[in-house]
């Protein structure tokens, strides 16, 4: 290989190396604290919400989005929306497992990329829990739409969950792309 060619690849590694590595001042408070603050976040815009909007009303900020206040009893895509009520409580099950396993698995130290996405899961998903046990349901009020076709309604909370799913795809084909070059180096 040409000593530009190696040069590229150990800037490739070192950039990688960054963003997947922990270090001390990745610390699991800190995490913690940016799923604190999507929780804060998805509660207070929640809050405003029922607060200035009734519920089923629309208000259109531009020509893609509205702000709505919709209750949601089922999951993503209103899911098990009339399940007959049972549904709340798998849920509440549901995303308080998840939560646990979340808050467990960042003890464990995590890569930068994996404890980020970890934390957004985690927040997005106490969230949309405290709906859950408070309300009875979620609230939804982001309304994007193309002329008459409406993506159903979501939250920051769900935000933060879409974030997350997409923070954990790119590291987990970040340290597979890693593991492939260090195998072609050990041949």
């Amino acid at each position: 290989t040409s000593p530009l060619s190696s040069k590229r690849y150990r800037l490739e590694e070192k950039k990688i190396n960054f963003m997947a590595n922990s270090n001390p001042t990745n610390t699991f408070c800190g995490w913690l604290c940016l799923s604190g603050l999507i929780l804060l976040m998805d509660q207070a815009s929640k809050y405003a919400v029922e607060r200035t909007i009734e519920y089923g009303e629309r208000v259109e900020i531009n020509s893609i989005l509205n702000i709505v206040h919709m209750m949601n009893p089922g999951a993503a895509f209103s899911l098990l929306a009339d399940a007959g009520g049972w549904q709340r409580y798998f849920f509440i099950a549901l995303a308080s497992g998840v939560s646990v396993w979340l808050v467990w698995t960042m003890r464990r130290r995590p890569t930068r990329l994996e404890a980020a996405s970890y934390s957004m899961l985690l927040g997005g998903a106490l969230g949309n829990l405290v709906d859950r046990v408070w309300r009875g349901s979620v609230v939804d009020f982001l309304d994007f739409h193309w002329s008459y076709s409406h993506w159903p309604a979501f939250n920051l909370a769900d935000t933060a969950i879409f974030i997350g799913v997409c923070i954990f795809i790119v590291s987990t084909i970040g340290s597979r792309n890693h593991q492939v070059h260090d195998e072609g180096d050990n041949s």
